[in-house]
């Protein structure tokens, strides 16, 4: 089992930057690929970025390329994603999640086995 649990949300201005967190624990997830999602009320749960543990890939929606960077810090057992020049458009609950096919980047949710409670991000225009 992996448990999940993501920080960092809160509220910033159109343009500015926030940084999201996903601490790891219950199991190594160094065989896995972890990613994040985003999900506005009423609506699909939306691809985000995803990184092998194992070699550092990385693919992102092509909304957020050249504004966010998925990375991850083995010591620490934590993904992060950095947000710069944010849009009102992203604003949503951001999600993190591990599945277990490393060798594989995930861009859909039935892809993950673990999940996160989310945190939110708000952009104010």
């Amino acid at each position: 089992q992996v448990q999940l649990v993501e920080s960092g949300g809160g509220l910033v201005q159109a343009g500015g930057s926030l940084s999201l967190s996903c601490a790891a624990s219950g199991s190594s997830v160094s065989a896995y690929t972890m990613g994040w999602f985003r999900q506005a009320p009423g609506k699909e749960r939306e691809f985000v970025a995803v990184i092998s543990w194992m070699s550092g890939s990385t693919y992102y929606v092509d909304s957020v390329k050249g504004r966010f960077t998925i990375s991850r810090d083995n010591a620490k057992n934590t993904v992060y994603l950095q947000m710069n020049s944010l849009k009102p458009e992203d604003k949503d609950i951001y999600y993190c999640a591990a599945s277990r096919r490393g060798t594989v980047l995930q861009t859909t949710p039935d892809g993950y086995a673990y999940w996160g409670k989310g945190t939110q991000v708000t952009v104010s225009s």
